[in-house]
């Protein structure tokens, strides 16, 4: 019965831990400005910012960490989403 209870609380803390490293802070991060010359090594995207409700183009950031596990926020333009048809 104890070797469970060990168990159990090793599989939650592992659970925790993951869960802790996905939510870092990314405030201290620099933003880049994303441009064609750009070399992008883009490993897992964490997430991505919402498109403004303009019909025009638009910044959005995305957080993403590279293939090294380093993460970056990188800043480009996309439509927005107020335009109708």
């Amino acid at each position: 019965m104890n070797t469970m209870k060990m168990a159990m609380a090793l599989l939650l803390g592992t659970l925790g831990a993951q869960a802790y490293a996905n939510t870092v802070p990314t405030e201290n991060l620099p933003v880049e400005t994303y441009a064609y010359s750009t070399n992008l090594d883009i490993e897992h995207v964490i997430s991505i910012t919402e498109p403004a409700n303009e019909c025009a183009p638009v910044p959005v950031q995305m957080t993403y960490e590279d293939s090294h596990g380093e993460r970056h926020v990188l800043q480009y333009q996309v439509m927005g989403t107020g335009c109708s048809s």
